[in-house]
């Protein structure tokens, strides 16, 4: 099995990838612009420079299949089917929310859809996903668990119980590592010694791949392939993706720990431009069809806001429901 070879993909699934690479871009801009606006709630956190390792991850999964994403996985939750009007629900803090108000971003759980968010302690959802594969493995599910983690979150204890618990008892589980250079502020090089972060693979004895993760048929032709082994029974695989974070770790942090010129130097690997010039070169994307394209994203996405805006907050003594068992 070759990981990392391009499948050949038809016309329609190229622009499908494409536009949800679009679409994860403009609901990080409605969510940028409604972060000025005074409107958000908490944090806000963008997935510039990630849509590629989102969208195409999730793109080599089936509605079976489980995703715990973070919170620069935007296109993954919109490929496994989240709807505009849940996501700023949950970006507003509105009692109609997933969360029901209590929490924002992609801190949620949809059941319906597989879909389990992040938690602030982001490396403690590791050991999380890996007793969700095994239950699955136990029931049958015929599912594949997909789980990120950054290149700092990496590098706590949870991620090495979880990989471990995963390969020793080949759970259908595929660990991806988002790279984006900066763990917060913390650079790559005072981190962690080791060249590629997949060489970690070795030591639990499974595949470990690098690639680059601003390209997005590479991702989902490695993530297909690793899905297609763990539902074979063949257990994990740990992909590395390299992308760059091209806005602070929130919108409230300016960044100026990055080297000067880092991000220019990254921005030419912007992975939407770089698809849709590829998907123009092919002959696939025309300007009048991006156009379109584009009209129709910007309208769901209004038509979401003015939803979720409308919406009330969470009355206040709701804040002590389902806090702790009957």
């Amino acid at each position: 099995m070759r990981f990392g070879a391009y499948f050949a993909m038809n016309a329609e699934n190229r622009i499908r990838l494409y536009r949800y690479l679009l679409l994860s871009r403009e609901v990080d801009n409605a969510i940028i612009k409604l972060y000025k606006q005074g409107k958000m709630v908490g944090g806000a956190f963008t997935g510039y420079g990630n849509e590629a390792t989102a969208v195409g991850s999730a793109f080599a999964l089936e509605e079976q299949d489980y995703l715990f994403p973070m919170h620069r996985d935007l296109g993954a939750h919109l490929v496994k089917g989240q709807t505009l009007r849940n996501i700023f629900l949950m970006q507003l803090g509105r009692g109609e929310g997933l969360a029901r108000g209590r929490d924002g971003t992609g801190h949620y759980a949809d059941p319906s859809r597989r879909i389990y968010g992040n938690v602030s302690h982001l490396a403690a959802m590791i050991p999380m996903a890996c007793g969700v594969a095994l239950a699955s493995k136990m029931r049958k599910e015929n599912a594949v668990v997909i789980n990120y983690i950054g290149d700092g979150g990496c590098n706590l204890g949870e991620f090495h119980d979880g990989m471990n618990m995963a390969s020793v008892m080949k759970l259908p589980f595929i660990m991806i590592i988002e790279n984006n250079q900066f763990a917060y502020s913390t650079p790559n090089h005072k981190q962690f010694a080791a060249k590629k972060l997949s060489d970690r693979a070795v030591g639990y004895g499974i595949p470990g791949f690098t690639i680059d993760g601003t390209d997005v048929e590479l991702v989902y032709a490695t993530c297909q392939q690793a899905v297609e082994r763990a539902r074979k029974g063949e257990g994990p695989t740990l992909i590395e993706t390299v992308t760059m974070r091209m806005h602070g770790h929130s919108l409230s942090d300016d960044a100026s720990y990055v080297p000067k010129g880092m991000v220019e130097e990254w921005r030419k690997k912007d992975p939407v431009e770089l698809y849709e010039k590829k998907l123009k070169s092919a002959s696939v994307l025309s300007d009048s069809l991006k156009k379109e394209m584009q009209e129709k994203i910007l309208a769901e996405i209004q038509e979401a806001v003015d939803y979720a805006v409308a919406q009330p907050y969470p009355p206040g003594e709701q804040a002590v429901e389902g806090v702790f068992a009957e």
